[in-house]
């Protein structure tokens, strides 16, 4: 249903109307998933244990937690750890939003559009 491969340097009419009514499909869906996706919230741990942090669907942090040995950990470390506890969440994040949308929208992978618009844009320029 999703990810015609088009060509585009011979996109036909027909193409250009197949992608304008997924476009209107996609918007469609959009605009009643918006309160689900709002309540997505990723959550990531820091490979010590010592730091958790979750996310919300944008990847605004919400909160991060600190362990009791947190207090251990230089503040090289105690930085580090945070950023790798908040990319987890992130990551979350991501994962659990492209699960929704291929189990609302079948045939249509977020990751594999991402990929092809990313080409698309990179053979453009």
């Amino acid at each position: 249903m999703f990810g015609h491969p088009y060509d585009p340097a011979n996109i036909r009419e027909q193409d250009l109307n197949e992608a304008g009514r997924q476009s209107e499909q996609m918007l469609a869906w959009l605009e009643t998933a918006q309160e689900d996706l709002e309540k997505i919230v990723g959550t990531g741990e820091a490979a010590s244990g010592q730091v958790k942090a979750t996310v919300d669907v944008n990847g605004r942090v919400l909160d991060v937690r600190y362990g009791p040995r947190a207090t251990r950990l230089t503040s090289h470390e105690l930085a580090e750890q945070t950023l790798a506890a908040v990319g987890e969440a992130c990551a979350d994040a991501q994962r659990q939003t492209q699960d929704f949308m291929r189990e609302a929208l079948p045939g249509y992978d977020p990751a594999e559009a991402n990929a092809h618009f990313e080409r698309l844009l990179n053979d453009w320029h």
